[in-house]
């Protein structure tokens, strides 16, 4: 099943905001991707991380056509907002 993004918002320190189509809001933190994928370090550059947006479909969140996280990674790894 896929938890399609409906919005992303970029906050400090690397993590950002994601809403699913159903309502469901989490808070998903990028850094330690970067410990694991060298490509991930390039968001340590605030101009770059403040560019994601949700990719067509809402099938993921991206910031260019080399750095992108699945809907799916988003949903199973995001903290809940209450």
């Amino acid at each position: 099943m896929f938890y399609k993004v409906k919005s992303v918002l970029p906050l400090d320190n690397m993590v950002l905001q994601v809403e699913f189509e159903d309502g469901t809001k989490k808070i998903y933190d990028i850094k330690p991707l970067k410990e694991r994928w060298q490509v991930f370090r390039d968001l340590e550059n605030p101009s770059l991380f403040k560019l994601v947006k949700v990719d067509a479909g809402g099938f993921g969140v991206a910031w260019n056509k080399y750095i992108d996280l699945a809907c799916n990674e988003l949903w199973e790894n995001g903290t809940p907002i209450q």
